[in-house]
């Protein structure tokens, strides 16, 4: 929809800007015409020297021509009288001569001058001769630039219903991530409630007690409590507290190791000892989760993952996921963000979209590819506020 309004607003733009420029054209057709009558007047008057005694025509057309700047000058290349040219009564002769001086090659460089002759009456030999140098009048310098003004307002026009529409789309998308996240929060409580009911049951099972298996149901119990945690905060304001990274990450890695590939390495690497930075721990464990998850299946489950945290200036935090997957093409790392982006056969596409949201919307930082090689791998950059 936006894209048809902005076609809209560039076709009126055009048509307003030809038309005007088609009346600017005529309207600078009349003036050259009523410059050309003028100076056939003015050599009417020289010639028959009726000065004081001029048909009532000509009269009208030399008196009347209240619009057009001009400049008369002789052969000598001296200004002789002006018309149309704001000049102060009080200001010194040498102050009028200079502004003339400074309207006269306006004038020279706009148009060819029109000559007046003083002809023999018998002979018709040139006797003396004038320039008459004129410019545009006032109203055709308007129409001149009126396409330009009309054009920004139009494009500034263009620009406000754009935004308009993209805050729209934006904002109904907000409100389908909200929905979407608060009723899969709202979905997820019922069974693990049953589950946790069976945990206890299992718990008091002798078959089953002292295996371990209950230990290990219980903790993806509590994964799924903290996903719903997670889910429900889509949508709210979280609270962020001043956390220590390394011991997130490394909660996170802990989670991750008996759950992915053992040929793959996930190593931690802080340069600074203890880097904090203000975080939701839920939110931003599962933004970890999604980009570590992302560089396993990069890597097709044999490789090397490191992350790496930095602490920057200006009271930045920067943390490094890198890994030795197949990397992403140059013409695709601008959109691995867009809903619906994957490189996967199976997916939805979101984990990045829901990165970047938690990151930039909730904690006001930035999320980034930061490099990536085909076949060698793949860089992302976290940037949070400490």
């Amino acid at each position: 929809m936006k894209w048809i309004v902005l076609l809209i607003a560039a076709v009126i733009s055009a048509a307003s800007i030809y038309y005007t420029d088609y009346l600017v054209n005529k309207l600078k057709e009349r003036e050259i015409k009523s410059i050309e009558v003028f100076a056939s007047s003015m050599e009417y008057t020289i010639e028959n020297d009726v000065s004081d005694q001029l048909p009532s025509v000509i009269r009208e057309i030399i008196v009347n021509n209240d619009e057009i700047p001009l400049i008369y000058v002789n052969s000598n290349d001296e200004i002789e009288s002006w018309r149309n040219i704001e000049i102060d009564k009080n200001w010194s002769e040498e102050k009028k001569q200079n502004l003339l001086r400074k309207e006269l090659e306006i004038m020279k460089d706009a148009y060819a001058p029109k000559h007046v002759f003083d002809r023999d009456e018998q002979t018709g030999e040139i006797l003396d001769f004038w320039f008459i140098y004129y410019r545009n009048s006032f109203l055709l310098t308007q129409l001149t630039y009126y396409p330009i003004i009309q054009l920004a307002i139009i494009g500034v026009f263009g620009l406000i219903v754009y935004f308009i529409f993209s805050y729209s789309k934006t904002a109904e998308q907000n409100r389908v991530w909200v929905g979407l996240a608060k009723e899969t929060a709202h979905q997820l409580g019922t069974p693990i409630s049953s589950l946790m009911a069976w945990v206890e049951y299992f718990r008091e099972d002798p078959g089953v007690k002292n295996k371990g298996v209950v230990e290990e149901i219980n903790k993806d119990i509590k994964k799924l409590q903290l996903i719903t945690e997670r889910f429900s905060n889509i949508g709210s304001t979280p609270v962020l507290k001043e956390e220590k990274i390394e011991e997130i990450i490394n909660n996170v890695v802990e989670y991750l190791k008996p759950r992915i590939s053992t040929k793959i390495n996930i190593e931690v690497i802080s340069i600074s000892d203890g880097v904090r930075a203000n975080l939701n721990a839920p939110l931003f464990e599962w933004v970890l989760e999604n980009l570590c998850k992302n560089s396993v299946d990069a890597m097709a489950g044999i490789g090397n993952i490191q992350i790496k945290i930095l602490h920057g200036s200006d009271y930045r935090v920067f943390i490094d996921v890198s890994d030795t997957g197949k990397g992403i093409a140059k013409s695709k790392i601008k959109h691995v963000f867009n809903p619906g982006f994957s490189t996967k056969k199976r997916g939805w596409g979101l984990g990045l979209t829901l990165a970047k949201r938690i990151i930039e919307t909730y904690h006001k930082g930035k999320i980034f590819v930061k490099s990536s090689e085909e076949n060698e791998g793949t860089t992302f950059r976290i940037v949070l506020n400490s």
